[in-house]
């Protein structure tokens, strides 16, 4: 299958204020494939290099979405036959995004790294973007001293912070940061047990998700980072972790590239 039918009938269609026909596009490309643009070497040398475009100082590289734009692009250099899903993989680590039939009318359209992400890890996964981030003014109190007290019963656990999200499609919800010695498979699942002890403190209707601190690649836990305080510090002396109010931190629309 290629990316064809479903991507180009969505193609035009995508514009600031459909997110649903861009979420529509993501699905076509992850199940689709790509004609990626090859500027130097053959498939499968190891020296081979996609083309690169720049946009607004973001990286992507650029690809047609079957054999018809291939013909109408013109390119002569040699190309191959990627997965969406796997292209995403390899491109999104780098922090480069893809270009979708850039001899289009009006330049055809650029995925940013951080939907390519969502496109290799699984889009019901990952929140939709751009995600607004910011400190949450939701009451929950209770929730955070359970999860603190029993984050002192789990030692691998070094610290939590909280942040509230909004994706651009979907209901807003509290994310906990969570900050571990050694990730993997124990340490993840003394985390788990951790909340599931907490959560009978979560209020009514309250939606909860996590994010681990050690991923490079997270908005949210970019966002946790560089704007939050930790609610509980392992290695903090006692009473050295002062609540944080809510509305302290500033709102935050996490920076995608615009589509062109």
């Amino acid at each position: 299958m290629n990316a064809g039918s479903g991507v180009e009938d969505l193609l035009p269609r995508v514009t600031a204020d459909r997110l649903d026909t861009y979420e529509a596009l993501l699905a076509a490309l992850a199940e689709g494939e790509v004609w990626m643009l090859l500027w130097h070497g053959r498939p499968g040398d190891p020296d081979a290099q996609y083309g690169a475009v720049e946009v607004n100082g973001h990286g992507y590289a650029p690809c047609v979405t079957s054999e018809h734009e291939l013909r109408a692009s013109g390119w002569t250099r040699d190309y191959e036959v990627v997965s969406g899903r796997d292209i995403a993989a390899a491109l999104y680590p780098d922090h480069w995004g893809l270009w979708l039939n850039p001899h289009a009318p009006g330049g055809g359209l650029g995925v940013p790294w951080l939907d390519l992400r969502r496109i290799a890890g699984g889009l019901d996964r990952l929140p939709a973007g751009p995600l607004r981030i910011s400190e949450p003014s939701i009451s929950a109190d209770a929730f955070y001293e359970q999860l603190a007290l029993h984050a002192q019963r789990t030692p691998v656990l070094r610290s939590l912070r909280r942040a509230w999200v909004q994706p651009a499609l979907g209901p807003a919800y509290l994310v906990i940061g969570l900050d571990v010695d050694e990730p993997g498979e124990r340490s993840a699942e003394a985390v788990r047990q951790m909340m599931r002890q907490a959560l009978p403190a979560v209020p009514e209707g309250l939606a909860v998700g996590t994010v681990a601190m050690a991923d490079a690649y997270d908005p949210v836990a970019m966002w946790l980072r560089a704007n939050t305080r930790p609610f509980y510090d392992r290695d903090a002396p006692a009473g050295a972790v002062p609540p944080q109010h809510p509305g302290a931190l500033r709102q935050h629309g996490y920076g995608y590239p615009r589509p062109y």
